[in-house]
């Protein structure tokens, strides 16, 4: 019998033969532990039965998987990331701030969306039970989340990111949501502008709630009436809709103020078709500093809310914790700062 039949090789699906750690430690006389932790290079294991190990290895091509390195340690090196979609350019950020510090430190990233609403959720669920990965980073989540009972309960690691919904008893890192929409609103106070119009995201977010009372609150100090509010639905077409609406009404506002930048792009776009001019006539200020920002008609004004930086905090957090540090008690807070363009200059 062949050499590889004889010790029990796998095909993969191109019809080669796959050495899996089983093998090995078949080969080697020892299990499949003691192959992890000379995978691991941990000094549990004897010399000559580290050298025969490591001679089977090279004799077979074995490569180990991810979960063969962190059979030793109980560990799969893998870190879960949960996120709303992709499509959102300030996801994109995130994922790259917790990609560059996993990869730093050795760590695999397996990303899950909830693109397809409940059939997501179960298929990561499925994951979580059945320890795919060492920690979770749950990134803008959905609420409710069925496993977060069971993951509290357990005590299995989980970083929130921008918990708009404020999941307790889980550590987040999270923005400066109500001082930043405080920073737009001090500085249209500053250049004259009293008659805003707020173009908000979905009501029942926290975050849309913290903008949009920090918003107002300069606006009350100075003695103003509480600006104008429209909820939208964080879109460039909601943004657009909103302003040719009130425009056709005939409201009366000298500056927009949006929960995004997509939105805020809609807003100019619409400003821009009814001969509006930006910004002698209306100023516009978003929310978020995105790609698209500096690349509007004309180039926005914007809350800078730090995705990278909030990415990499979540991912340093997680990373701490599985080290053996207690995770804070109060959420990280990254941050915003206002970017100042043509829009609202």
């Amino acid at each position: 019998m062949p050499v590889l039949g004889m010790l029990g090789f796998h095909g993969d699906l191109g019809g080669r033969m796959r050495v899996t750690i089983a093998d090995v430690a078949r080969r080697a006389r020892v299990s499949k532990a003691t192959v992890s932790r000379v995978l691991n290079d941990r000094g549990e294991v004897d010399a000559g039965t580290a050298i025969r190990v490591r001679e089977v290895i090279a004799a077979t091509g074995y490569t180990p998987s991810a979960g063969a390195v962190g059979l030793a340690r109980g560990r799969t090196q893998t870190v879960g990331v949960l996120v709303p979609h992709l499509t959102c350019p300030w996801v994109g950020a995130v994922l790259q701030g917790v990609s560059d510090v996993l990869e730093a430190h050795g760590y695999g990233l397996l990303l899950h969306t909830t693109n397809r609403g409940a059939d997501s959720l179960t298929r990561f669920t499925r994951h979580v039970s059945g320890n795919a990965f060492d920690g979770l980073l749950l990134v803008d989540p959905p609420d409710p989340l069925s496993c977060l009972d069971g993951l509290r309960e357990s005590g299995f690691p989980v970083v929130m990111v921008d918990d708009h919904n404020d999941h307790p008893g889980f550590p987040s890192v999270v923005t400066g949501n109500r001082a930043g929409a405080t920073a737009a609103a001090t500085h249209l106070l500053a250049t004259g502008r009293t008659r805003p119009v707020v173009i908000s995201g979905p009501a029942a977010l926290g975050r849309t709630q913290a903008r949009t009372e920090g918003f107002r609150t300069p606006f009350a100090a100075a003695g103003h009436p509480t600006p104008h509010h429209v909820e939208g639905d964080l879109t460039r077409a909601g943004g657009h809709a909103a302003i040719t609406a009130l425009l056709a009404e005939n409201h009366e506002f000298d500056s927009v103020f949006t929960h995004n930048d997509l939105t805020a792009a809609g807003a100019l776009d619409a400003l821009r078709e009814a001969g509006v001019n930006v910004p002698t006539q209306v100023a516009v200020i978003g929310f978020d500093d995105t790609d698209l920002a500096a690349h509007t008609q004309p180039p926005l004004t914007t809350v800078r809310r730090p995705a990278r930086e909030m990415g990499e905090a979540a991912a340093t957090t997680l990373l701490a914790n599985l080290a053996g540090e207690p995770f804070p008690t109060t959420p990280e807070i990254i941050p915003t700062e206002l970017v100042i363009r043509a829009s609202a200059p």
